[in-house]
């Protein structure tokens, strides 16, 4: 993968801490529905598979920014 300017590795850790600060946010609603028992299955599940995306999304992101390390 050819090495990051600048202004791309900025854009992507911004990308970045957004989709952490998301996926937290996420984690609190499911634990916050599930205790309060508010929250309907889909609603949940939809929530839980949003959250998996957006983990995905983060180690997508973590992998352009951390380059590999050739032994």
């Amino acid at each position: 993968m050819p090495k990051l300017d600048v202004i791309q590795e900025v854009k992507l850790r911004s990308e970045l801490q957004g989709a952490i600060q998301l996926h937290r946010d996420l984690d609190t609603a499911i634990v916050s529905l599930e205790e309060t028992g508010t929250g309907d299955q889909l609603q949940l599940r939809r929530l839980k598979k949003l959250k998996l995306e957006l983990k995905d999304k983060i180690q997508r992101i973590e992998n352009m920014l951390i380059p590999d390390i050739i032994a």
